[in-house]
């Protein structure tokens, strides 16, 4: 396996990481129960998981009144476009 292919495992499954994660934070929330911390919902969108966190934030309603969240996840998003096309570029 070439390492585009890795890499491509690997973005895949970090979304389906973070989607489930704002999932499951949000079900925590309706039952009172322990909650993941907000920096580790942060850390999956971080570790290339945008996409997935973000479409998880408004799948589940969560975190949607958060200015960090509405604002930051998809900043985060746009860093990592750009970083990826500089990479594919230089």
């Amino acid at each position: 396996m070439d390492i585009i292919s890795i890499l491509i495992v690997y973005v895949i499954i970090i979304n389906i990481a973070g989607f489930c994660a704002m999932g499951l934070d949000k079900h925590r929330a309706k039952k009172n129960a322990w909650r993941i911390p907000e920096k580790r919902l942060f850390l999956f969108a971080l570790a290339g998981g945008s996409i997935g966190s973000i479409l998880g934030m408004y799948v589940f309603r969560h975190k949607t009144k958060h200015w960090y969240f509405v604002w930051g996840m998809p900043a985060i998003l746009i860093i990592q476009i750009v970083a990826a096309f500089y990479l594919l570029l230089c």
